[in-house]
């Protein structure tokens, strides 16, 4: 959750790659929040594209983030809640819990919703996992404190 999420966040298919934050002065702290921008894709121009807000965190345990105020039309989402839950299993090794809620309105969408979910969203997300446990284990260095 600290770290540079253009490199966790690399972009599949429609999903475009995030390309930098701005307004993250305070990330990390509980309330705070940064800007998030992509690169262009067949589903946004580039640019500005969300916001994500720290709303729980105890350190070295659990983190709980939303990813909100989507700048593109997001198949109804209007936002999605993660949570990020860490328990040391040994030394240098951890195991993590990464869930996601993706909140949308109305029931027109809901099969479209589902289906992003479980096809999209799963395989995203276990890139997300790749990339982060690839960090980890190059000694990447993170930029908040």
């Amino acid at each position: 959750m600290l770290c540079d999420v253009s490199i966790v966040h690399t972009g599949l298919w429609v999903m475009p790659k995030v390309t930098h934050c701005t307004d993250d002065e305070d990330w990390g702290k509980v309330g705070s929040s940064k800007k998030v921008f992509v690169a262009k894709s067949l589903t946004q121009k580039g640019g500005f594209a969300s916001m994500d807000r720290v709303l729980e965190r105890r350190e070295n345990e659990y983190w709980k983030i939303e990813v909100s105020d989507f700048q593109s039309w997001m198949l109804g989402f209007t936002k999605f809640v993660g949570e990020w839950t860490t328990k040391e299993l040994e030394p240098n090794k951890i195991e993590i819990i990464y869930t996601y809620t993706l909140h949308s309105k109305g029931v027109l969408l809901a099969p479209f919703n589902w289906l992003f979910a479980k096809l999209f969203w799963k395989k995203y997300m276990k890139q997300v996992l790749e990339n982060i446990r690839k960090m980890a284990e190059g000694d990447e260095p993170f930029l908040y404190d």
